[in-house]
């Protein structure tokens, strides 16, 4: 399987520039499955609810979802990307799935940041995997890292790779992802944002980059800069992800002591 994220610049609330730029980072590129950032068509610091429910879409239905759809029809590949979603008055951080055939699924942020309290609704859908080009993917998106139940959760589901579509601005995550593939034997694609907003007075983010692929055994296969748009795809051996053996008598699945483990 070939997987690859792209690490863009976005300028907010210009949803077809940004949209344009994702299709001019992508000409030439090839894969199975490209990762895109959180909120990568609209920018990240919305002041309130009222801001981030004018820029929220149907999801499907709405205009990113369906240029997401046509970009994956090109590029003959599957596309998953962060967007604030709207239903039924509820605005949500959400994650879109579409591949060429049209609209494959969605996730809903369950771990919400900070000032985003102020500006979605938490996920309310289960955790759920996607068949992908032969791959079984779950999606987590952003702070979702910091809750190593999120990633178990998916693993032991069956997930093969995780993908994360993020805005980060924490410096651990990515180091963090490292040990979130180790305790799980997954893959992980973190598709983060470069750039600067400060949309609130005297709250400036500076989003770290770093976009990358970890393998199950906790290697960088690939790690973006801090400060750069950049493409990157890697070959993926999805058998290593589907043995969950350390040692012929070491088991991380089998081996939890699930009969002493407090309730969760």
């Amino acid at each position: 399987m070939r997987v690859g994220f792209v690490q863009n610049r976005p300028v907010f609330a210009d949803a077809q520039h940004n949209l344009d730029r994702i299709e001019e980072l992508l000409q030439g590129q090839s894969a199975d499955l490209f990762v895109l950032p959180e909120l990568f068509a609209t920018g990240y610091q919305f002041k309130n609810r009222e801001e981030s429910r004018s820029l929220a879409e149907r999801v499907p239905g709405g205009p990113t979802t369906h240029a997401l759809t046509a970009i994956a029809k090109k590029h003959n590949t599957t596309i998953i990307a962060g967007l604030a979603e709207i239903e039924d008055d509820q605005i949500y951080n959400s994650a879109v799935i579409t591949g060429p055939n049209g609209y494959i699924g969605k996730y809903r942020k369950l771990h919400l940041f900070d000032r985003e309290k102020d500006c979605f609704h938490p996920g309310n859908l289960p955790l759920q995997l996607f068949d992908i080009a032969g791959a079984k993917v779950g999606v987590m998106i952003c702070f979702d890292w910091r809750f190593p139940e999120t990633a178990r959760s998916l693993a032991l589901m069956g997930a093969d790779l995780i993908a994360h579509p993020s805005n980060l601005v924490l410096a651990h995550c990515p180091q963090a992802m490292i040990t979130r593939c180790l305790e799980n034997r997954v893959f992980a694609v973190t598709a983060d944002r470069v750039g600067m907003e400060e949309r609130i007075e005297g709250e400036p983010l500076t989003f770290i980059g770093q976009s990358q692929v970890v393998d199950p055994n906790g290697n960088i296969m690939v790690r973006a800069s801090q400060t750069d748009e950049e493409v990157h795809v890697v070959q993926l051996d999805l058998s290593l992800a589907r043995n969950k053996s350390l040692t012929p008598r070491n088991h991380i699945f089998n081996d939890r002591r699930t009969d002493l483990y407090p309730p969760l």
